[in-house]
This record gives C-alpha cells, structure tokens and sequence, in this order.
C-alpha cells in the first residue's frame, strides 16, 4: 500500500440505495481499492441476515476505473423474504484485501454522519403500497439556491424523530392534519449531473481527483486536431479553463458542431448557460459523480484558482468558489439521504449535453465526428456506472459488463470506442419497479421519433416502436407512476413559442422538446392514456424545465378517460430567471383562459386541464419558482391526496386544485 494511500478516505462515495425488493437489495460504493464485504441485514421484524463476500463473487461485481477507485456493484438476492412495512437496518463493513491484520471497517468508522439521531445504522423500509413518495431534477452544484436534496433528508430526520415510518391509515382524502409517511422511493428525474455546464472550481476539483485517484490517461479521438491528443494535455491546454468550446476542430461544419454540443448560439428567452467547461474525458465524468454526491474527497481538493486565468475568468472563478463551496457543506445530508431512501434515476440531456438528440440534424452533426462522439460517449459511458446499473442490473449482462472494464482499462483504445458504440446503440435504459402502484420510467432521449420532413424539426421524444411497449406494459395495470422526464402536459404558451421557432427552423434556440412538439408522439402517447387497458390512474412525474407546476387532466372522448395527474419538481438545485417566469405565468393565464378566443382558436387535444395553484404565492401565478423537491403523498387506489414542495429554506408550498379555472384544450 502507497504512503500515501491511508489519506484516501476508504469510502469515495456512496452508500447508495437503488433497486429494493422483499428478494432483492441493490447497493452502489465507491471505495478506495478492492474490499471484503460484510453486510448485515437487521429488520426490527424476523431474523437477521448476515453476509460476507469478496469482490468477483456472486452479488459483488468490481469494476476498477484507477488506482484508487473502484466500485462494488451490490446485488443481494434472498430466497425467504425480506418484511415489509417495518424498519430493517444495515451494516456495510470492510476490509482491505491488501489488510493483514485482519480489521473490519465498521460504517461508523467511515462515514460517521451516515445515521440519523437515534439510530445506530442507516436503514430503510419496504412498504407494501407507496404511500409518498419523493421526486425532483436539476441539480447543477454552482446554482446558488440550496438543495432539495438536504430538504429531503430533513424530512427523513424529522420523520424519525416523530417515529413516523408506515403506520397508520392511509387517507382517502386530503387530511391537513395528517402526517407525512415515510417516502418509499426518491425518484431523480434526470439532471443528476451536469455534464456540459461545469463551473471553474468544480472542473479544478475534478482534476485533482484524477490525479489523485491515479485515473489513466484517454486519448482523444480528433484531439491531435485541437493541440490535445490526450486528456492529459487537455487539461494543461491554455483553454482548458473557461474556453473549451475554442477546441473544436475547424472543419466545414464546425459552426454546426459548436451549436450542437458547446451552446455557442445564444439562447436568450429559455437559457443563458454555456458549456466553456464541458466535460470532455471519462475520468472527468467519473470523477463529478463522486464529487457530487459525497463530501468524502473534498477535503482532499485545493481550491485556489489555476494559474493563468484573465482578469474575467479569475473573477467568474472566486464567484463560484463561494457556491461550490456552500454546496459541499450540504453533502453530508446528501450521502445520509441516499443511503436511506430506494433512488431510482434516469438521465435527460445535462447528463450528457444540452438539447441530447434533440434533432435528427443534430444527431448527424454530433456522432458525425469523432471528438463530439467521444465526448457524448464518455457521459453516457459514465452514466452506466453510477446511474443506470442500480436501476436494473438484469439490463446489463456479463458479457456487457465485461466489456466496460475493459474499456476503464485502457480508456481511448478500441475496446472502449466499441463500447462507445454498442452503448449509442443500447435500448434499454428504460426500466419498471415492481412497486405498488408500479412504477414505470421511460427513456424519451434515446428512442426518438426522427422528423423525416426536416431534419432541424425537433423529433418526438419516443418513437412509435417504444410508445407500442410502452402501451403493453400499462396494459391491465389499475394505477401507475409513470416517469418522463420532459412534461407530457406542459405550459401551453411556452410550448406555442417553441413550436413558432421550430416552424423557423430554429428549434435549439427555445429547447423546443415537449411531447406535444411532434404530432406522431404526441398523437400516440395521448391514444395510450386512452386505451381501455391502460390504467385509469396516471401519475405523471416529471421535471427538466426548472420550474414546478401541477396540472389535473381529464380526457374527453366517448368513454371518459383515465384520471392523470401531472406533477413537475425541477429543479434540486436550479431555478428559472424569476422576471421572464412571472411574464410567461402571467402571459399563459391570460392568453390561455378558459374564456379567451386564443384558448378555443387553438384546441386541439380534446381535454380538460384543472391547474392547481401554489398555496402562498401572488395572485394570477401557476408557476412555483425555486430550488425544492417534490413531495406527493398516494391514497389506497394509487391516487394523489396530496402534491407538495418543500423548498430550499424550510417552506412547503401545496398545490390546491382551482376548478373553476379548468380549460378545454
């Protein structure tokens, strides 16, 4: 062991609680270097059950990135059920495979602040029926408005204290009195990281973690053109910081290129954010994640600026040093909340880059060269890792898994630009858990529906092949929790401005990517909520549009339709500018009120929509604006009695139903 290894904290990320079952616990970590497991299983119902494993073993597949990290992939499988409804704590306990004295890491010992008051281990509950559930996007750590994942873990903190888990009745209708529910599983709705917009303090902590961790080397594909065939020396590149939407290759399509993946058009009514800092190489990626949700590395980092920023640069960095530095004093919370809670994730387009796949022109652009490829590659690639596995490992097969460490070990080599290409090509990050109701979470990036009139018209967000599986997965299912990322039902002003740019041409200025965007998608997925066999009670979960909102949707047709609920929490840790949101807000009502001409000019989905109101905030305003998570709590039938956001700051605002507000649409 190095001298230098024993101020590598043991644990770099993690433990994280993905995919549980009665039969099945899943369990992410990041740790130093290669580990024996002991992990005991104590229900406060029914016996214990205590394991140990090796890396390699059954239940503990070891990927290794570098010479100081590695991940242990959990998959713990139990032939006599696990209790439900009850209280199970656990154990994770480790020893170096390198140890010879034989001493066994305690959770205590390595994560000292993973328990909450009154517990002597972290834990978690498997409930029967989901009672409440938890659910936000959009968490980018340089935006300056708190964190609604450290609300949610105070949520935790005084559930305990309450000792409120699962007991009780459910209510059948809204009770204000009641108390909230233990969460049966917090649902990240995409944006977990942000990729393609990373502030200076963060990218220099990156780097250090790179070498500290002793990540390998990548080489660039198409990086000889930009005067970096390696990341080594693209992180050395005098426009490594601040500037590395200079690096592009001068090619005949480079204008197309900077558009498409480095946000060099200005986008001035929807976003303002840049992606100068892009990252570029698979250790940067990896690198983020653990930074991101762990505190664990941070005391390593040095965050004093680099040498040779401009006056500009140098002031826009001790800018974000102050709310970087905010952000990982909320990391603590982060780790415990994750270690309590089944998180379930799925990407949108930050976790890769902006406006992902949103065009059949855009795609050409970008996996039509070799450097945007790998850079799109690279996030996806990262995304596997730290996201995707613990949704459904029965997604990725040995052979599959295999070849990703293959690829970890010479990243850059034809082994990984393979991967690289099967992973362009793989089509099932979608995902179900066997919950009650269920929950189904679909993939709207990877399975576009390409516009084959003109490739800038925005493609529909599924194709008609993954809408048909969609339908037979609902079918005969009474209620379900349905997961897109993007809203199905949006704000009908803002989706009218982004389709008047698409009919320009001009879609990636307004990130026009909504359902309703492309007629075939749209047509489909309102055809399946109106399919007799598919649930009568949808609640939609969604985020991405950095604004919270709540919509009760009724169908029109012959037979009346199913009951949807569409409620939208975004961001974690993000906001929409305050003044252009109260604009748009004020505007939507206006323009789209159930009497206005405008309104009944423009019906065209045969529908009822009833918003419901922010309680607290001004008159004439739908939209709640804030950094928060959402919080909604379900009767026995699967049905929202109650849709909350607690915000940065300790508020929590509930969304009140304005009947005489419902509109046709």
């Amino acid at each position: 062991m190095a001298d230098a290894l024993p101020s590598i904290p043991w644990v770099l990320a993690g433990p994280i609680l993905r995919q549980c079952t009665p039969t099945r616990l899943v369990y992410w970590l990041a740790v130093r270097e290669p580990a024996l497991l002991r992990i005991r299983i104590n229900p406060e119902v029914g016996k214990s059950r205590d394991l140990e494993m090796a890396p390699g073993e059954p239940g503990c597949r070891i990927l290794t990135a570098g010479m100081h990290l590695h991940y242990l992939l959990i998959d713990l499988r139990f032939e006599e059920p696990l209790p439900q409804d009850c209280w199970i704590g656990y154990t994770i306990a480790l020893q170096g495979l390198s140890a010879i004295d034989g001493v066994w890491l305690e959770c205590a010992d390595w994560a000292p602040d993973l328990c909450y008051p009154g517990k002597r281990s972290p834990g978690f509950v498997l409930p029967s029926r989901i009672r409440s559930l938890l659910h936000g996007s959009c968490r980018k750590p340089h935006d300056a408005g708190g964190d609604g994942l450290i609300e949610a873990d105070q949520l935790l903190e005084s559930l305990l204290a309450q000792d409120t888990l699962c007991t009780g009745q459910v209510p059948v209708s809204e009770a204000p009195d009641a108390r909230p529910a233990w969460p049966s599983v917090l649902m990240m709705t995409g944006d977990q990281v942000y990729a393609d917009d990373v502030a200076g303090p963060m990218l220099h902590a990156i780097q250090q973690v790179i070498a500290r961790l002793g990540l390998p080397d990548e080489p660039l594909a198409g990086g000889e053109l930009i005067g970096a065939p390696t990341a080594q020396l693209l992180y050395r590149h005098p426009a490594g910081f601040y500037r590395r939407d200079t690096l592009l290759p001068r090619q005949p399509r480079n204008y197309a290129l900077i558009e498409v993946l480095f946000g060099g058009v200005e986008k001035p009514v929807f976003t303002t954010d840049s992606a100068h800092n892009h990252l570029i190489s698979l250790g940067e990626v990896l690198a983020m994640y653990l930074l991101v949700w762990s505190p664990a590395l941070w005391s390593q980092i040095d965050l004093t600026p680099p040498a040779n920023l401009d006056a500009g640069a140098l002031k826009l960095y001790h800018t974000e040093r102050d709310v970087i530095q905010e952000f990982v004093a909320g990391l603590p919370a982060v780790q415990r909340l994750f270690a309590h809670l089944p998180t379930a994730m799925i990407f949108d387009d930050h976790d890769i880059t902006d406006d992902w796949n949103l065009s059949r022109e855009w795609e050409e652009v970008a996996y039509g060269h070799p450097f945007s490829r790998r850079v799109i590659g690279n996030a996806v690639f990262g995304y596997l890792i730290n996201q995707a596995w613990g949704n459904h490992p029965d997604a990725f097969d040995g052979q599959l898994m295999d070849q990703v460490q293959s690829s970890l070990d010479t990243p850059g080599a034809e082994a990984h630009e393979a991967l690289i290409d099967r992973l362009l090509r793989f089509d099932c990050w979608h995902y179900s858990w066997p919950t009650q109701p269920p929950l189904v979470v679909i993939d709207g990036r990877t399975h576009r529906w390409r516009s084959e009139s003109a490739a800038r018209k925005p493609s529909g967000l599924m194709d008609w092949e993954a809408l048909t599986d969609l339908q037979q997965t609902l079918k005969g299912l009474p209620a379900v929790l349905l997961v897109s990322p993007a809203p199905i039902f949006g704000v009908k002003l803002i989706e009218s401005i982004q389709r008047v740019f698409s009919w320009c041409g001009q879609s990636l200025l307004v990130d026009a990517e909504n359902w309703m965007a492309h007629a075939g998608a749209g047509n489909t997925i309102l055809n399946i909520f109106r399919h007799p066999k598919t649930p009568q009670h949808f609640v939609v979960l969604s985020g991405d549009v950095h604004y919270s909102f709540v919509y009760d949707v009724e169908l029109r047709g012959q037979v009346r339709g199913p009951d949807i609920w569409q409620i939208t929490s975004s961001g974690l840790r993000n906001s929409f500018p305050p003044r252009l949101l109260d604009v748009l807000d004020r505007a939507n009502r206006w323009l789209y009120a159930p009497r206005s001409p405008l309104n009944w000019l423009t019906r065209r989905r045969h529908m009822r929509v009833i918003p419901r109101k922010p309680d607290g905030i001004p008159h004439g305003r739908r939209l709640l604006n804030g950094s928060g998570i959402g919080l909604v709590e379900l009767d026995l039938e699967g049905v929202p009695w109650r849709i909350r956001e607690l915000l940065s700051g300790g508020q929590i605002v509930s969304f009140s139903r304005r009947e005489e507000e419902s509109r046709w649409d």
